[in-house]
């Protein structure tokens, strides 16, 4: 592995470095333990923007909608993106309803996004040949450079989406978590009297701080239900930015019950003891794994400590009587 190293850098260089690293991330993580982040003043007033935007939009008149907010893009960024045009296609509309999807609503994470994605690639692909081929840093054959910079480039150039899959991964299984609860709390607004707006309004309050990202999705619903001439396109719009299959059944329920009328606490109470039933059996599942999976570190760790335990001093009492008899 030594061998692999650029000249003039040993092994002791990058142990230094390494630990020069590693006391840097503890740092870090001690210095952001100890600040206090209120994650619900931006949401809110997203919101608010959100509000505000929509009303603007309905009570103006029509021929001037369309500039009613100048938008503030990032500067070298958007002239960058929109030289190639890449706000313009259909491949921009898929990015923005996956920004959306992972909780990014702002045009300029999509110049961003879109930056990234075009700029990402060149980069890499210059540091790749700098590296490889100019100061020549792994030995390689000249395939294996070859091969080496092209998939540097390919593996950069889809960094971007794999960075947004994860964070929404991660989102999704944040409001999967709180969705149970929610619910509750929506059939108990329900069966008290309230509205539909006024029952999301209240389980946002009540979810701030225990489910932001499902609190922060039904907010902005209660808001376009107040705006939208549509009410039915509020649930739609919620249904297209949180994928995940649940939210999708408990839309289409407020949609049928927005639309027939059908009593919307029954429907709700139904839907949330199969989330919560579901939960469970996920539950009751990974303890059922956890014999199987714990198989392999037992006899890879505990086994051979124990006997080391058990058998250690017995060893060397035989031994130490072997050495004093011979």
């Amino acid at each position: 592995m030594l061998d692999y190293l650029p000249e003039g850098i040993n092994g002791e260089d990058i142990i230094t470095i390494l630990a020069a690293a590693s006391a840097f991330l503890m740092v870090l993580a001690i210095w952001s333990t100890g600040i206090v982040k209120d994650s619900m003043s931006g949401r809110i007033k997203a919101l608010q923007d959100r509000r505000q935007d929509l009303k603007r939009g309905f009570v103006a008149p029509v021929k001037r909608r369309q500039k009613i907010k100048s938008v503030k893009y990032v500067g070298l960024m958007h002239r960058i993106v929109s030289s190639f045009n890449l706000l313009k296609n259909e491949q921009a509309e898929k990015y923005e309803l996956k920004l959306l999807q992972a909780g990014y609503r702002s045009k300029d994470n999509l110049v961003i996004f879109l930056f990234f994605k075009l700029a990402l690639p060149i980069f890499i692909g210059i540091v790749a040949v700098v590296m490889i081929y100019g100061l020549d840093m792994f030995q390689l054959k000249p395939m294996m450079k070859i091969l080496a910079c092209g998939g540097s480039v390919l593996f950069s150039s889809y960094a971007p989406e794999v960075f947004l899959k994860n964070v929404t991964t991660k989102r999704n299984l944040e409001m999967q978590k709180a969705l149970p609860d929610v619910l509750d709390l929506l059939v108990i607004c329900a069966e008290a009297g309230l509205t539909m707006d006024s029952a999301l309004q209240r389980v946002v309050r009540e979810m701030g701080n225990t489910g932001p990202e499902l609190a922060d999705e039904l907010g902005l619903t209660a808001v376009e239900l107040g705006f939208l001439p549509d009410r039915r396109q509020a649930l739609i719009n919620l249904s297209n930015r949180v994928t995940l299959p649940a939210i999708k059944a408990v839309t289409a329920t407020l949609i049928q019950s927005e639309k027939y009328g059908t009593p919307l606490s029954q429907s709700l109470r139904v839907l949330s003891n199969e989330f919560r039933n579901e939960r469970f059996m996920k539950a009751e599942e990974k303890a059922a794994k956890l014999p199987a999976t714990m198989t392999v570190p037992l006899i890879l760790f505990i086994l051979p400590t124990l006997f080391i335990i058990l058998m250690g001093p017995a060893a060397c009492q035989i031994s130490d009587s072997m050495m004093g008899g011979g």
